[in-house]
């Protein structure tokens, strides 16, 4: 509504990265290729970004590798410091950086899903009463009693996925998970995803996915070496995307 302070609010965000200071070679010469350092050695992974996500809106950040996307998500998740600018983020924030980050991989799921409730500030009763929706949801079959390390790499996004998505977050924050998971999972996440919109939940989606972005999200931001360089309705922004993309 007009007045309140929006769920997500950056105003001139920058991230500057020394790459003297950038351990490994590829590192170094992947982030080289994507951008043009300043005679330093520094250069902007982001640079003056600004906008506002309201209650009730999806946003996807789409744009070219090296064009930014998952520095601003670190920097959303506060896992980055930005160098420039304010970033606020209000309400209850799930991730699956957060998750992934908190899985303890010689434990199960059942017990990660605690460890993960306790790192997000949830209370151990609330937790535990979410949990057969959480492991039903992740739908990990006998690997829900073995630990996390025997998990493939989509099972692991599955449970993190589920817990993310159950906890009922205020500001939730994606980052390529539809492209992981077999057709029936990535079904029951879209149906997950459709759930909190109607919940006037806030959604920041990263992704190449250009057909889920314009299928969940209600408006959508490019990125291009660091700076917003289209910002508006998904349908409008992905499809100049695309006519860009097929240009070049």
């Amino acid at each position: 509504m007009q007045g309140e302070l929006p769920p997500i609010l950056l105003e001139g965000i920058g991230v500057q990265y020394n790459l003297r200071l950038s351990k490994g070679r590829n590192l170094r010469d992947t982030l080289r290729r994507a951008y043009r350092p300043e005679p330093s050695g520094r250069f902007w992974a982001l640079r003056d970004v600004s906008f506002r996500v309201e209650a009730g809106e999806s946003v996807a950040v789409i744009g070219a590798n090296g064009a930014g996307k998952s520095t601003l998500l670190q920097v959303l998740a506060g896992i980055l410091e930005p160098t420039a600018g304010r970033v606020e983020v209000r309400g209850e924030i799930a991730t699956l950086l957060h998750i992934g980050a908190g899985f303890d991989l010689d434990l199960n799921a059942t017990q990660n899903t605690l460890l993960v409730g306790a790192f997000l500030g949830i209370p151990d009763e609330v937790m535990r009463a979410k949990l057969p929706a959480i492991l039903a949801f992740a739908d990990l079959g006998d690997f829900e009693h073995a630990p996390v390390r025997t998990y493939s790499s989509g099972m692991r996004a599955r449970l993190g996925f589920s817990i993310a998505t159950t906890v009922d977050p205020d500001v939730l924050l994606l980052d390529e998970v539809l492209s992981t998971g077999d057709a029936a999972f990535i079904e029951k996440s879209r149906n997950r995803i459709i759930e909190l919109m109607q919940r006037a939940r806030a959604i920041v989606y990263v992704t190449h996915d250009l057909e889920s972005a314009a299928e969940f999200c209600t408006r959508a931001i490019e990125l291009e070496k660091g700076h917003i360089v289209n910002d508006g309705p998904a349908p409008k922004v992905i499809a100049a995307y695309r006519k860009k993309m097929a240009e070049r």
